[in-house]
């Protein structure tokens, strides 16, 4: 029996609307957005899953992570954090409302809220009543732009339902982004790929790229899509603009784990078989981006730390999980990129700035 999604990645259906004309100049370019990471939305009937409480995965502090995206532009981008410049090119002004949140994965925290037959799950239900553009203090009010992990993709069903945990987030994605000649979704793109469900779409001159779990991933069914972002990056990108990318995986330590045979785990000694995606994935990831201006790649996966670093060359950047308030806020124009990562801190909208870059395109 042949499945949809096999057909697809063999038929490699793309849906792309209007890439830039040949030779036409890059648009003047000043966006401001918002990215965050691990949602782990955990309801599970009139409770939470096991050690969700504990963990801290709690519609109360998505509330407290939704009232900080809400409020940000009530703040100002910050000269300094803990006493130290920041060195932002637009440090002490006002911050523009954001023209969005993309999300890097791990909406759910368990398949999208797993049951034993096939049904709505109630983590991915929880999830669209908070990080749907909306009004009221209980829903975010911008563009949502939505990337899947792990922990929405890894789970099987019960067979012969081995996919239908992952379908249903993947439909989801589509609802909110596919374009369609007769459904007009939430929160049209300008590039689907329907084999993979990578999407690209573009603000201004800026060109923004979600890989999903990462690009290339071919586990659990999943259709790879690098020769989509080969496509897609020489439609969009070839004049030069700036690229911003996001998946669930990084180049963190958590992220790179091996089975470790000593110790029967994995961890960042080992040299067995990797966890998450191997040496080959990055390297064919990483041969598609040669020759563009990747301004950045956001990430999530590890939950706990607020990263900015370098590997192969590119600025990488991963938000503290958003359960636990972490956000990046994101200026790009022709000039160049400021990031800065924060959490929230109260019910009303308060945010603590954790850590800054800024990158010249000059």
């Amino acid at each position: 029996m042949i499945r949809r999604r096999d057909f697809l990645a063999g038929g490699s259906l793309v849906l792309m609307l209007g890439p830039r004309a040949a030779g036409a100049a890059i648009p003047a370019t000043d966006v401001t957005f918002l990215v965050i990471n691990d949602v782990h939305a955990c309801r599970m009937g009139d409770g939470l899953s096991p050690n969700c409480l504990e963990e801290g995965k709690t519609d109360a502090n998505l509330l407290r992570h939704i009232a900080a995206l809400n409020a940000i532009h009530e703040n100002r981008w910050p000269s300094e954090i803990d006493g130290k410049p920041t060195g932002l090119a637009g440090a002490g002004e006002t911050i523009a409302k954001p023209l969005g949140v993309v999300v890097c994965g791990d909406v759910t925290d368990d398949g999208g809220g797993q049951t034993a037959e096939p049904g709505e799950g109630a983590q991915l239900l929880q999830f669209s009543h908070r990080y749907q553009q909306g009004h009221g203090p209980d829903r975010v009010h911008y563009p949502v732009y939505i990337g899947l992990g792990n922990h929405d993709l890894d789970q099987d069903g019960r067979p012969p339902n081995l996919d239908w945990y992952r379908n249903e987030l993947r439909d989801y994605v589509r609802l909110n982004h596919k374009p369609s000649v007769f459904f007009k979704p939430t929160v049209p793109v300008d590039n689907y790929d329907e084999a993979s469900d990578n999407y690209s779409w573009n603000w201004q001159g800026l060109h923004l790229v979600q890989m999903q779990r990462f690009g290339g991933d071919r586990n659990k069914g999943a259709a790879g899509g690098l020769d989509w972002l080969k496509a897609d990056l020489a439609a969009y990108a070839g004049d030069g603009r700036p690229v911003v990318l996001f998946q669930h995986y990084g180049w963190d330590h958590f992220s790179l784990e091996r089975w470790d045979p000593e110790k029967k785990t994995f961890d960042a000694e080992g040299d067995g078989p990797p966890h998450w995606w191997s040496d080959a994935d990055r390297a064919a990831l990483l041969d598609i981006l040669k020759g563009y201006n990747i301004a950045a790649i956001f990430h999530g996966h590890e939950h706990e730390t607020a990263m900015i670093y370098q590997a192969a060359g590119l600025d990488i950047v991963k938000a503290t999980a958003a359960y636990m308030g972490g956000f990046a806020l994101v200026r790009v124009t022709e000039k160049g990129m400021d990031v800065v990562l924060g959490t929230a801190m109260d019910e009303t909208g308060g945010v603590k700035f954790l850590a800054a870059h800024h990158k010249s395109f000059a």
